[in-house]
């Protein structure tokens, strides 16, 4: 394997020895336990907007694929998305804490989301290697979605072509991970009728990690974790089961609703933790994912909170999203 840098070349294959600033990935407890295993990594919010934590996650990416972990990135676009509208004079409206979509403004998150934020990104993680390629969930269908309702004080709100992915086929990610590439993944996915539809990457990126068997969720956004009570609090919660999430869920803002139920989703199908980490922290990544009692908020399986836990499942084929998990 390929060296971040020169000063690490003669690091033992699969093991690195941390940034300059980060963590020492080398010599955390958790890395035999990750090591083969699929990380599903979100990444959105104003991270993607700065250039030095943009190439801060890159190298984060990268260390862990030298750790000897399987990454996958699914990417947002959100503030790319609306300067773009705004340039074009198109509204820009949420609801639910989901972008309302005409067929428009799906042409624009189409171009942005593949044809420049995806292109950027695994420009960064190509910077240090031939790692990343990039791919959307329209490819090889590898994401399935139906137009996704919204409701706001009990009322359903037309929110156009929004997507809840019913299905996944992971074959073409998994082969990229078998290849020892780092997947770069758009959350565009095409429906059964044929529509393309814009999908919360928060909610693409687990059902991707279901899919995949994945170890670990990690979504990085603008917020410390989830606070314990907002807005008149900022203490974050530092774990959090699923059925304790489960019961918050209905009383969150609009903009940790979807990173939440994302989270939420993931645990209940298999996944072994979700963490919800502040992205404006540089190495955020690393820390997050190799500290045993890292920053943010951790996500674990009931059936986890106070027992050993069970290995990653092995999955393979189509994986579809049931309806346990869209509850």
């Amino acid at each position: 394997m390929r060296s971040l840098s020169p000063e690490r070349a003669d690091a033992p294959a699969g093991r690195t020895t941390g940034t300059a600033t980060g963590p020492r990935a080398a010599e955390t407890p958790w890395l035999e336990e990750l090591q083969g295993r699929t990380v599903v990594v979100k990444f959105g919010g104003n991270a993607m907007v700065d250039p030095a934590l943009h190439r801060t996650f890159a190298q984060d990416v990268v260390e862990l694929w030298h750790a000897g972990v399987r990454p996958v990135v699914v990417h947002g676009g959100g503030p790319q998305i609306s300067a773009m509208l705004d340039r074009l004079d198109l509204e820009t409206r949420f609801e639910a804490g989901l972008r309302v979509t005409t067929p428009e403004t799906m042409e624009v998150v189409r171009m942005v989301l593949t044809g420049q934020v995806q292109r950027d990104l695994v420009g960064a993680l190509n910077a240090h290697g031939p790692f990343a390629v990039g791919m959307s969930g329209e490819d090889a269908h590898t994401m399935t979605a139906v137009r996704r309702p919204a409701w706001v004080d009990g009322r359903p709100v037309d929110i156009g072509l929004v997507g809840e992915v019913v299905a996944v086929d992971p074959g073409t990610v998994r082969t990229l991970l078998d290849e020892g590439r780092i997947p770069v993944v758009s959350p565009v996915a095409r429906g059964v009728d044929g529509e393309i539809y814009n999908v919360n990457a928060d909610l693409a990126a687990s059902a991707l990690a279901v899919a995949l068997g994945a170890e670990r969720l990690v979504v990085l956004t603008d917020v410390e974790g989830l606070y314990a009570d907002w807005p008149r609090s900022t203490e974050v919660i530092p774990r959090l089961t699923a059925a304790e999430l489960g019961a918050l869920l209905p009383g969150l803002t609009s903009g940790m609703l979807p990173k939440m139920e994302g989270c939420l989703r993931a645990v209940r199908e298999g996944v072994r933790r979700a963490h919800v980490l502040d992205g404006r922290v540089p190495h955020a990544l690393l820390r997050g994912v190799f500290a045993e009692a890292g920053p943010g908020t951790t996500i674990v399986p009931d059936q986890n909170a106070g027992a050993e836990e069970p290995q990653e499942s092995q999955r393979s084929g189509e994986t579809r999203v049931t309806e346990e998990a869209r509850a």
